[in-house]
């Protein structure tokens, strides 16, 4: 007999519901719909806002959801101008040698050129982020704006521009607290971080019946940790912060399984979530760090 598979409200993905929107076609309970003349819809589809309280709403959800992919194609370009900047101020083919890459990279402590001691652990926080944006060669490069392109523009065009960007920058926060964690004295650069975050809220959003990735997020994870378990030079504790960092900002974005992260708002919770995974990433970061000072 063929499976059936049941439907769930998009916004409340508990219950189930044989109702959908005449406009958009997305599943919705009893509570969530509004009669109109040419059936029921969704509240986004309603058309209750009128007038200036209209306008408004639209300029906020737009300026949070956006059009396409325009963070994901920004975010490569940012990736491949830091990569040309290093090889123009000196930098060899890996980037290694440039005065980017040395007040970049993620160390928790070590000598640079000129003989002093610098890192995490002497303050240079800003390495917990500017390390996502910095690659060990254009072979490196490739490889990560190629995932950034194909799974960030999913995910993006998913759930919104504004709330991609959280997600993003949060995730390689986490991915940075995780390679400190894992080896602190390895000097660690790569997006890879911010990339398995994308991929762990492809996973939540696909627990939802989401299927942001064509329902193959946990496969493409589990090929991933494979590889990265496989390759000595791979930051594993990189993949598995930003891979934790990504599923719980998600899951705050979906109220922890209340609302759903493509279509509310990004709201407290989600906001709050997002804020304490970057706080928790620093945190641990100082805390692992804080030995070699």
């Amino acid at each position: 007999m063929p499976e059936v598979v049941e439907r769930t409200c998009y916004r409340h993905p508990d219950r189930i519901t044989g109702l959908s929107c005449s406009e958009c076609g997305r599943p919705i309970c009893t509570e969530c719909m509004t009669m109109a003349p040419v059936g029921i819809r969704c509240p986004e589809h309603s058309g209750r806002p009128q007038g200036v309280q209209r306008v408004r709403s639209g300029v906020h959800r737009a300026s949070f959801e956006g059009a396409g992919a325009k963070v994901t194609r920004a975010l490569i370009g940012i990736n491949v101008a830091v990569y040309v900047a290093e090889l123009a101020t000196g930098g060899g083919v890996n980037g290694v040698g440039s005065k980017i890459y040395e007040k970049g990279v993620l160390i928790a402590s070590a000598y640079d050129s000129s003989g002093h001691l610098v890192g995490v652990a002497q303050g240079d926080w800003w390495r917990l982020i500017t390390a996502a944006f910095l690659h060990y060669g254009p072979f490196h490069l490739l490889l990560n704006m190629f995932a950034l392109y194909w799974f960030g523009s999913l995910l993006e065009q998913r759930i919104g521009s504004g709330k991609f960007l959280m997600l993003y920058l949060v995730s390689g926060l986490a991915g940075s607290a995780g390679a400190l964690v894992w080896s602190p004295l390895v000097p660690t650069v790569g997006a890879s971080g911010a990339i398995f975050g994308i991929l762990g809220a492809g996973l939540v959003l696909e627990r939802q019946r989401d299927y942001v990735f064509g329902g193959s997020a946990l496969g493409i994870i589990v090929i991933n940790f494979i590889l990265t378990f496989s390759i000595s030079s791979i930051s594993k504790g990189g993949h598995i912060g930003g891979l934790i960092g990504g599923v719980v900002c998600a899951l705050g974005l979906t109220r922890f399984g209340r609302g759903h992260a493509a279509y509310g708002r990004v709201g407290a919770i989600g906001i709050a979530t997002i804020a304490i995974v970057g706080i928790a990433s620093v945190a641990i970061a100082y805390w692992k760090v804080r030995g070699y000072a």
